[in-house]
C-alpha cells in the first residue's frame, strides 16, 4: 500500500527522523512481544465511504501481488530486509515489502517484525509498518496492540495515522474504549494526529482533559506542530489558554525549542510568564542563546535585573563556555561574583571536568554550602585519583583541602 502524505509524516513525527534512518537488528536480539493485561475490544467503529474505498482498491491492486509469496515465505523476506546492513537499502525495501501487503497480513507482519527484537534504534521501522495497517484496517491493527503490546507506542502510532483519515471515529474509539476516572490515555494519538489539519479540535481535546501525565503527553504531541508556525503563532496559543497548570507546561515545553528561532524574543516573552516554569527554562534559553551567540547573550543578561533569573541567565552562559572554554568560563564568573550561586558552580564543574580537569576542581571551594562542596571533592577527586593518579595527587599536594577530605583522598592515593 502507498503510505499517504500526511500518514507518512505522523509516523516520523512520532520518533524523529533520525531513528528512521538508523538501527540494525542484532544477532540475539531481545523479543518485545508481550501481553497486554487489557483484553481487545470489540468495539465497531464505521469508516468513512471514501476511506473503505480506498482500502477495497488497495486490496484489489495487491491481491496479485501479495499472493506470489507464501506467508512463510513473507516473513523471511521481512527478515532478511530489516537484517540489512544498508540503513537506506533497507529502508527502501521495507517501503517496498509494506507497499505488496494486503490488509490481512498485516498482523503476522508485525508480529514477526516484532519477534526479532526491536531495539530504539528501530522504532521508525516499526511505526512505518503500524501507519502502514492503520491506513487499510485501524481497528484490528488497535485490537492486536491492546492485547499484544505494553506502553502506548502502537496503539498511539494507530490512532494518530487513524486520526488523520478519519478524526471523528479515531476520537469515538479513544472514548469508548477508555473507561474509568482522569484522564482519556488514548487523546494523545488522536492529538498527535490532527494537530498539523485541525489545531482548534486538538486544543478541544487538550483542554478538556484534566490535569495528568496524559495531558502532558498530549500537550507533548500537540506543541511541535504548533512550534512550526513561528514563535507568535506559539505565544498567542498559550495565552489563550485558560487553565494555569496547562499554561504553565506549555511554557516550560516551548521555551527552548523557540529560543532556537528567537532567544531574544524567548527571554522577553519569559519575562511576561513569571513562574517556575518559566524560573526553570532561562538557563536553558541562556544556553541556547550562548552557543549560537555569545556576545549577544552576554549583552541580554547584563541588561537583566539582580537577582535568581539573572544567575539563571549567567548559569546558562556558563554551561554554554565551559565545556569549550573553562578559562572563559572562570573568567565570566570572577567578573560577575554577584551573580554566581551554587547551582552556576555546580553546571560549571560538571561541564568543564572533561576539558580540564584541575581547572573544574578548583572551583569547587566557590560552592557555599558546605555539605555540597565536600560532596562535590570526593565525586571530583575520586573520580580523576582513579582516571591519572598522578595528576591529582600534585594538585591536592598544592593546595588546601578541608582536612577531612585531604585525609580521605590521601589514604585514596596510599591505596593506588
Amino acid at each position: 500500500m502507498k503510505l499517504n502524505h500526511l500518514s507518512l509524516l505522523s509516523a516520523l513525527l512520532v520518533v524523529g527522523a533520525a531513528a528512521f534512518f538508523v538501527g540494525k537488528i542484532s544477532s540475539s536480539p531481545q523479543a518485545i512481544t508481550t501481553t497486554e493485561q487489557t483484553a481487545p475490544s470489540q468495539t465497531r467503529v464505521s469508516r468513512s465511504p471514501s476511506t473503505d474505498a480506498t482500502a477495497r482498491e488497495d486490496r484489489t491492486r495487491r491481491a496479485p501481488r501479495a499472493a506470489a509469496l507464501t506467508p512463510e515465505n513473507r516473513l523471511t523476506r521481512l527478515e532478511s530486509i530489516v537484517r540489512g546492513e544498508n540503513a537506506l537499502d533497507r529502508n527502501r525495501a521495507l517501503l517496498a515489502f509494506i507497499d505488496q501487503l494486503a490488509p490481512g497480513d498485516f498482523e503476522a507482519a508485525v508480529a514477526h517484525f516484532r519477534s526479532l527484537g526491536l531495539t530504539q534504534e528501530r522504532m521508525g521501522e516499526y511505526a512505518l509498518m503500524l501507519t502502514a495497517w492503520a491506513e487499510v484496517d485501524p481497528l484490528t491493527a488497535l485490537a492486536y496492540t491492546k492485547e499484544k503490546t505494553t506502553g502506548d507506542f502502537a496503539t498511539d502510532t494507530i490512532l494518530s495515522t487513524w486520526s488523520t483519515v478519519d478524526p471523528e471515529a479515531a476520537i469515538r474509539w479513544a472514548n469508548s474504549n477508555f473507561s474509568g476516572g482522569g484522564a482519556n490515555p488514548y487523546l494523545a494519538g488522536v492529538i498527535r494526529g490532527i494537530a498539523e489539519t485541525d489545531p482548534t479540535r486538538a486544543t478541544a481535546l487538550l483542554t478538556s482533559m484534566p490535569r495528568s501525565a496524559e495531558r502532558a503527553k498530549g500537550l507533548d504531541a500537540f506543541l511541535p506542530h504548533l512550534i512550526r508556525k513561528g514563535n507568535d503563532a506559539a505565544y498567542t496559543w498559550i495565552a489563550s489558554l485558560k487553565d494555569d497548570a496547562l499554561k504553565g507546561g506549555a511554557v516550560e515545553r516551548a521555551a527552548e525549542p523557540l529560543a532556537e528561532l528567537d532567544p531574544e524574543g524567548t527571554i522577553a516573552w519569559l519575562a511576561t510568564n513569571p513562574g517556575e516554569q518559566a524560573y526553570r527554562r532561562i538557563d536553558n534559553v541562556f544556553n541556547i542563546y550562548a552557543r549560537n551567540n555569545p556576545q549577544a547573550a552576554l549583552g541580554s543578561f547584563q541588561s537583566m535585573p539582580a537577582g535568581r533569573d539573572r544567575s539563571n541567565a549567567l548559569r546558562g552562559i556558563i554551561t554554554a563556555q565551559a565545556s569549550e572554554n573553562p578559562t572563559a568560563a572562570v573568567q565570566l564568573m570572577d567578573r560577575y561574583p554577584s551573580d554566581v550561586n551554587d547551582r552556576v558552580v555546580q553546571q560549571f564543574i560538571w561541564h568543564s571536568f572533561e576539558k580540564d580537569t584541575s581547572a573544574s576542581i578548583s572551583q569547587i571551594s566557590r560552592i557555599t554550602d558546605q555539605g555540597q562542596r565536600d560532596r562535590m571533592y570526593r565525586r571530583g577527586l575520586r573520580t580523576w585519583i582513579d582516571r591519572d593518579a598522578p595528576a591529582a595527587q600534585a594538585w591536592i599536594n598544592s593546595n588546601n583541602l578541608p582536612p577531612a577530605i585531604q585525609q580521605e583522598m590521601t589514604e585514596r592515593l596510599n591505596r593506588k
